[in-house]
C-alpha cells in the first residue's frame, strides 16, 4: 500500500518556531514530527510514500532525500499554491492506483495503522476516516458514526454550544482510488469542509473508525509541549527515544553529565550534550545536540535546541529555546516563554510569561522583558466569546493589545476600506476605542467615528453606509471591570465565526499590514448619524395609528444613550412619558444584578399605581427591553417573546417567527394558529440575526427580551421592539395584558451542572449513545424528545465549564423533575 503525507502547513500558530522551517520539520524530542510518521509508516511495512509539500518545501526534501536513508521510497508532489488537504492529495493521482492512506504530517501518533486498514476493507467504504476521543473538541472536526460503523454527521470546529460528541477527524484516511472524481482540479479543495459531506450526501459510504492509542495534533506551542511531555512519559508507544540509563533519562552518544548535576526525569539528551557543575534539569525536559549546560543552571520542564549554550546560574522554567542560542549567566526565562533561533540574552536579564522573541534578537543584559521582540504573543487561548472580545479593563484589555486588535481586524480588509467606531459613554471604553482606532490606519483603513450612540444606532447607520465594518467598545452592564469589544459586518450584524478565526489568527501570530507613509488610514467623524436613524426608524412603523392611540408609558431609560433617542421618538409618536433614569450618566450605567431586579421592581410599582398601556426598562446598550403589562404585573422574557410572536403573527397571518432553540413548543403552537411557521436558531446573536434575513420572518425573538424586526434591519434594536408593540396593540385593538392572558401554556425548567471542559465531549457522546433513538434534530446541543410535549435539551455552555439542561413537559412539576434527572445524569457521566 502507498502513502500520502500532507507536509505544506506554515504553522501560523507556531510562531516563531515556524519562520524558519514549516510545521512537520518542528522536532519533537529526537526527530521531526513527519520523522515520527515515516517511522509509523515503515514499522507497519509502507515504504512507498509521497509527501506533498509547500511552504519551506526544500528544507523537508533536502532532510529526508528519497527515502533511502530510512529503508523507504520518497517522492515529492509540489504544490505552487495552497490546494487544501483534498487538492493536495488530487495532485497526486498519477501516481495513485490502488486502496492508499493518507496522513497529515504535523501530529504525533501511535496507532495501528493495520487495524484502521483492515477495517476499512471490511466496510468497503469508498473512505474510512480515523477518529480518536478528545477532552476539547473545538479545534477539530466532529463526526457521529452509526451502529454499523459508518458515519452519519460531520461538524467542522464548533463551539461548545454546537458540540454533540468528543469524537473527532484525527486526518488519518484510507480512500479508493475512485475518491479522485470527486476532486476538482487544481483548486483548493478540502476533504472534512467539501468532500466528505459531498459524499455523504451522494449516499456514498463513509466508514469511521474510533482508534486506540496516541494522537496529537500539533497546532500550537501549547500541545506541542504536551506531545512532547507525552512522548518524554511514553504516552506515545513505539517511539524509540535512544540509550536509556534509569531514572527515565534517555540520551544520545557522547553526552557529558557531571556527577555534581543532579537530574530528576524523564529527560532527553541529544548526541555531544554537556551537563556541567551543580546544573539541575527537573523534567520534561529536552536537551538537544551539542549544547552546554553550565553550572548551577536550573532547568525546569522546558525544551531546548541544538547548538545553544545555557550560561552558569541561567535558570528555565516551562520555556522552549530554539537553535543556536545563548542564555548568559543568571538570566531568567519564565513558563511559557519562547526565544527565536539564533536570539542572545544578556547576562541577568528577565523574560517574563509568555512572550515571544523572534530570531536572531540581542536582549540586552538586565533588560526585564515584559513585552514580546518584534512581534507579540498573548496568553489568550482565543479572543473571541459570544460577546465579542472581553476582559477587565486596564488588566485583559489595555490601550496597547487595542491597537493590535485595531491593527488585526484592519489587516483582514482591503486597504482603503472603511471602517465606522463606536463606544458607550464611559471613560473605559473610550480609552480602549482610541487605542483600536490607532490601529485601523496602519492597516490602511479609514476610520469614521461614530461618538457614542447607542448599538441598534450604530448597526442601522452601517448597514445603509458604504463602509465594511463597524466596531463598538462598552462596558459589560453588571460588572465596571469588564468591558466588551463587539464587531459588526456591513450588513451591522455580529460578525461570523469565519471573521473572527481570520482575525484571531492575525492577532496571534501579529503579522499585521504595515502600510507605507502615503496609505495610512485617516480618522474622522461621522455625520448625520441621528437624522439617518430617526428617519429610518420612523419610515418602519405606522406614526400615525400610534399618535391616534394616545397611549401612556412608564419608560425607564436606564442612564443609557438611548435617552438621546428614545424621548424623542415617543414624542413622534404622541405618548406620554412618566420618565425613570432619563440622564445620561455613565456612574449610573453599570448595575449589580440585584440593583437591576430593584429597578425592575420600581418600574413595576409606579406601572400598577399608574396603570398606563404598559411600563418598560430598555438596557444600556439599547437592545434589550423587560417590561411590565398594563395591570402592573412583570413579565418574565418568555411570555414577553411569546407576546411579541403573537401580535406579529396576527399582524402577519401565514408569515413565519425565528427563535432560539432554548424557547418552549408555545410558539409552535402560536404559529398554527396564525398557518405560520418557527425557525429556530442557536442561541448566539450571530445565529439569530442570520436566521431573520430568511424569507417570510417578520420577527425574531430570544429569552432575554432581545427582539429583530427584519423589516427595518436584521439586528437587535429595544427602541423598535417597543415602538412595533404600540403599533400592534393600536391595530388589533388589544390590550397588553389581553395578549399574554391568551397565550398558550408551557412549563418549563432550568438547571446548570458544573462540568470540566475536557469532559463535556465526553458527556455528549456519552448522552448521544445512550439516547441515539430519542434525539431529534438540533441546530443545538443535544434535544431528546421524549413525547409531543416533553423534551429536555442539553447545551454546554459555551463560556463556563458548565452543561446547561432545560426542559418542557405537561406540568411545572414534571419540568423540575425532568431537569433534575437529567443533571443527575450529567454528573453520573463525567469521568
Amino acid at each position: 500500500m502507498k502513502a500520502v503525507v500532507m507536509a505544506g502547513g506554515t504553522g501560523s500558530r507556531l510562531r516563531p518556531i515556524t519562520i524558519e522551517r514549516p510545521k512537520p520539520m518542528i522536532t519533537i524530542v529526537n526527530k521531526p514530527v513527519i520523522g515520527h510518521i515515516l517511522s509509523l509508516l515503515k514499522h507497519h511495512g509502507i515504504t512507498d510514500v509521497t509527501i506533498t509539500v509547500q511552504y519551506l518545501s526544500k528544507m523537508i526534501q533536502d532532510y529526508f532525500g528519497d527515502g533511502s536513508s530510512l529503508g523507504m521510497k520518497i517522492t515529492y508532489c509540489i504544490e505552487d499554491e495552497p490546494l487544501g488537504t483534498a487538492g493536495g492529495v488530487k495532485n497526486v493521482q498519477n501516481l495513485i492506483d490502488d486502496t492508499f492512506l493518507v496522513l497529515m504530517g504535523d501530529a504525533l501518533i501511535d496507532f495501528d495503522l493495520n487495524q484502521i486498514i483492515a477495517f476499512h476493507k471490511q466496510k468497503q467504504a469508498i473512505a474510512t476516516i480515523t477518529l480518536c476521543h478528545v477532552p476539547d473538541p473545538l479545534e477539530f472536526g466532529v463526526i457521529i458514526t452509526n451502529n454499523e460503523g459508518y458515519v452519519s454527521q460531520f461538524l467542522e470546529k464548533p463551539t461548545w454550544g454546537e458540540v454533540f460528541s468528543d469524537t473527532v477527524n484525527t486526518g488519518i484516511y484510507v480512500l479508493e482510488p475512485e475518491i479522485f472524481d470527486w476532486i476538482p482540479e487544481n483548486e483548493p479543495y478540502d476533504f472534512s469542509h467539501q468532500l466528505f459531506p459531498k459524499l455523504l450526501t451522494a449516499d456514498k459510504p463513509i466508514a469511521g473508525y474510533v482508534a486506540e492509542g496516541y494522537w496529537c495534533d500539533i497546532g500550537n506551542i501549547s500541545t506541542l509541549r504536551q506531545a512532547t511531555a507525552d512522548l518524554l512519559e511514553g504516552k506515545a508507544k513505539g517511539i524509540d527515544l535512544g540509550t536509556h540509563i534509569g531514572g527515565n533519562i534517555w540520551v544520545g552518544g557522547d553526552v557529558e553529565i557531571s556527577p555534581k548535576a543532579t537530574l530528576f526525569g524523564p529527560i532527553f539528551l541529544g548526541n555531544s550534550v554537556k551537563i556541567k557543575d551543580e546544573a539541575v534539569i527537573h523534567g520534561p525536559t529536552v536537551v538537544r545536540d551539542y549544547t552546554v549546560i553550565d553550572e548551577r543552571a536550573q532547568i525546569d520542564r522546558s525544551i531546548i535546541w541544538r547548538n545553544c549554550y545555557i550560561g552558569k546560574g541561567v535558570e528555565l522554567r516551562g520555556a522552549m529555546v530554539l537553535r543556536h542560542c545563548n542564555l548568559k549567566a543568571k538570566s531568567v526565562v519564565y513558563e511559557g516563554v519562547v526565544i527565536g533561533d539564533g536570539t542572545i540574552v544578556g547576562e541577568g536579564a528577565v523574560i517574563h510569561p509568555n512572550v515571544k522573541i523572534w530570531a536572531a534578537k540581542n536582549i540586552e543584559p538586565g533588560a526585564i522583558v515584559k513585552n514580546s521582540v518584534i512581534w507579540g504573543s498573548q496568553g489568550r487561548r482565543i479572543l473571541f466569546g459570544r460577546q465579542g472580545v472581553t476582559g477587565m479593563i486596564n488588566i485583559d484589555l489595555t490601550p496597547e493589545f487595542s491597537a493590535k486588535l485595531g491593527a488585526a481586524f484592519g489587516s483582514i480588509f482591503p486597504k482603503g476600506s472603511l471602517v465606522f467606531f463606536n463606544r458607550d459613554p464611559h471613560p473605559g471604553p473610550r480609552m480602549l476605542k482610541r487605542g483600536a482606532i490607532s490601529g485601523l490606519p496602519s492597516a490602511g483603513i479609514r476610520v469614521l467615528d461614530l461618538a457614542e450612540q447607542p448599538i441598534p444606532v450604530a448597526r442601522y447607520f452601517t448597514r445603509v453606509s458604504d463602509v465594511q465594518a463597524c466596531v463598538h467598545v462598552c462596558l459589560s452592564q453588571f460588572d465596571k471591570r469588564v468591558v466588551n469589544i463587539l464587531f459588526f459586518d456591513e450588513r451591522g450584524l455580529n460578525i461570523s465565526k469565519d471573521m473572527e478565526r481570520q482575525i484571531e489568527r492575525v492577532f496571534f501570530r501579529e503579522d499585521f499590514r504595515r502600510v507605507y507613509t502615503d496609505e495610512i488610514g485617516t480618522i474622522g467623524y461621522a455625520s448625520g448619524v441621528v437624522e439617518t436613524y430617526m428617519k429610518g426608524f420612523l419610515q418602519a412603523i405606522d406614526v400615525e395609528a400610534i399618535r391616534r392611540a394616545n397611549f401612556n408609558l412608564v419608560v425607564d431609560y436606564a442612564s443609557g444613550p438611548t435617552v438621546r433617542f428614545l424621548p424623542q421618538i415617543l414624542t413622534e409618536l404622541g405618548c406620554s412619558v412618566v420618565a425613570l433614569n432619563a440622564d445620561q450618566n455613565p456612574a449610573k450605567m453599570i448595575t449589580s444584578f440585584d440593583a437591576h431586579e430593584a429597578a425592575l421592581d420600581r418600574l413595576r410599582v409606579i406601572t400598577k399605581a399608574l396603570e398606563p398601556t404598559f411600563g418598560v426598562r430598555i438596557d444600556v446598550a439599547g437592545e434589550y427591553i423587560s417590561a411590565v403589562d398594563d395591570r402592573g404585573n412583570n413579565i418574565n422574557h418568555i411570555d414577553l417573546c411569546a407576546a411579541m410572536a403573537e401580535l406579529a403573527l396576527s399582524a402577519d397571518p401565514g408569515k413565519a417567527i425565528a427563535i432560539s432553540a432554548n424557547l418552549p413548543y408555545t410558539f409552535e403552537a402560536i404559529a398554527a394558529r396564525h398557518g405560520g411557521r418557527v425557525i429556530r436558531s442557536k442561541v448566539d446573536a450571530y445565529a439569530l440575526m442570520e436566521a431573520s434575513l430568511e424569507k417570510d420572518i417578520v420577527m425574531a425573538g430570544g429569552s432575554k427580551g432581545n427582539f429583530i424586526f427584519p423589516s427595518f434591519q436584521p439586528s437587535y434594536d429595544g427602541m423598535m421592539a417597543i415602538a412595533k408593540l404600540l403599533e400592534f396593540l393600536v391595530l388589533q385593538n388589544r390590550r397588553f395584558s389581553d395578549v399574554l392572558a391568551d397565550l398558550p401554556p408551557y412549563y418549563l425548567a432550568r438547571s446548570q451542572v458544573y462540568c470540566l471542559w475536557e469532559t463535556k465531549g465526553v458527556v455528549l457522546r456519552k448522552l448521544r449513545e445512550q439516547f441515539e433513538g430519542q434525539l431529534t434534530k438540533s441546530v443545538e446541543g443535544l434535544r431528546i424528545v421524549l413525547d409531543e410535549q416533553e423534551w429536555v435539551l442539553i447545551l454546554p455552555s459555551p463560556d463556563e465549564p458548565y452543561i446547561n439542561i432545560i426542559a418542557e413537559a405537561s406540568s411545572q412539576t414534571n419540568a423540575d423533575k425532568l431537569v433534575q434527572t437529567y443533571a443527575k445524569l450529567v454528573k453520573d457521566l463525567q469521568p
